[in-house]
């Protein structure tokens, strides 16, 4: 959906969903989901927490429509606003259920204690990175974890972790360091 044709496109169906057209909305999923809930799961990394996610910011383009302004952003730029939107409330929270956040960046890293058919598979790097990983402050490995393994900026990283933006480039800059010590001693 990247054509001007299709960004037109795009603007009649936002118009005809602030008119609260309920076909239109309909035609909008079609043509948009797909990508949509790409980003959203990109960001989520759980396909329950995408979908999830989707359904709310559809919601909102419903709700929303009538405030879009073509002149300010295209069709799928807003769109693709309020997913992220979404999504990175959705991870906020997440986060405010600290056991729900350890588990989720548990599921984020891989294990570094496997059974036996697990250890065969795992490469001496693989392992030697878990181990350095987990001499990391739990701060620091969290915020690696969003920044690299998520791919989110670092502004990002800063609003979901609900900490000043330096403070995450900080912990970042000082646990990319300590793991290069540990990786190289």
């Amino acid at each position: 959906m990247t054509s001007e044709a299709d960004s037109g496109r795009l603007l009649k169906l936002i118009e005809q969903v602030a008119r609260q057209d309920a076909d239109a909305l309909h035609a909008l999923y079609d043509l948009t989901a797909a990508k949509l809930f790409g980003l959203a799961l990109r960001i989520l990394i759980k396909r329950e927490w995408a979908e999830e996610v989707l359904q709310e910011s559809y919601i909102n383009i419903w709700r929303f429509a009538k405030d879009y302004r073509p002149g300010l952003s295209a069709p799928m730029t807003w769109m693709s606003t309020i997913v992220r939107h979404r999504a990175l409330d959705y991870l906020r929270r997440v986060g405010d259920h600290e056991t729900e956040w350890n588990d989720t960046l548990d599921n984020l890293l891989p294990s570094f204690e496997p059974d036996p058919a697990e250890r065969a598979l795992l490469s001496q790097g693989a392992t030697r990175l878990g181990h350095c990983l987990d001499t990391l402050e739990v701060a620091q490995r969290q915020a690696i974890a969003l920044a690299y393994l998520r791919e989110l900026p670092h502004q990002d990283v800063a609003q979901i972790m609900q900490t000043p933006l330096g403070t995450v480039k900080s912990w970042i800059r000082r646990g990319l360091a300590k793991l290069k010590t540990c990786l190289e001693g």
